[in-house]
Order: C-alpha cells, then structure tokens, then sequence
C-alpha cells in the first residue's frame, strides 16, 4: 500500500478531511486527528492500546507502536509495504471510530460501514 491508499481510504470515511500536522499531511473528523503521514512513507494511526495490542500481536510486519510516549497513548506505525488493502481498511476504520463523534459512528454503523 502506498500513503495515496491511505489517502483515498481516510477521505472515504465520513467527515474525514485532510489537513496538517507538524507540516505532516493527517486526516481528522471534526477536527480531531485520527491518522497522519509522516515523512517515511508509513502511516500513524490513534488506536486504543488494546486495539494496538492485538494489531500489533497478529500482524507484526504491519503495525508497531510508535516510540515513547504517543505510542503508549495507543499511536501506531502502520508499515504500509507489508499492509494489504483489507487490512488497511480496518485500521482506518478503526483509527476513525477511535475519533469520530457517537452520532456520526452510529449513522456510519447504520450506513453499513
């Protein structure tokens, strides 16, 4: 996967919209981050730190904790040469869930999303 994947699929998810962070293209809703690009062509995705336990644990070649502090915060490198599309996805998706208001999940979850 390519951070244009990350692209496309971020702004797939509602209210998702692209802005910057530290100079870094991230993608937020309602304002709030939920992934971002940093420079080493990797994603960084807000996860919970059970989410990044069990991320991490199953798929060791694609995701690993961001270092120190933001990664015990549930950050996570999202390594995406080693990601396919589903897995992506559901990262995302998950990283989106993380961020986004009840009222926008639930009319997500009830959109089949």
């Amino acid at each position: 996967m390519t951070p244009e994947d990350v692209r496309r699929i971020a702004l797939e998810l509602p209210g998702a919209t692209e802005k910057s962070h530290f100079g870094k293209p991230d993608f937020r809703v309602r304002d709030r981050v939920f992934a971002t690009l940093p420079e080493d062509g990797n994603a960084v995705i807000k996860l919970t730190r059970d989410q990044q336990e069990v991320m991490c644990g199953a798929e060791t070649t694609v995701f690993r904790p961001v270092e120190g502090g933001w990664g015990k915060q549930g950050w996570t490198r999202v390594m995406l040469q080693a990601a396919d599309e589903p897995t992506l996805r559901s990262a995302l998706v998950a990283a989106w869930r993380n961020t986004a208001p009840v009222t926008l999940r639930k009319a997500f979850d009830l959109a089949g999303g």
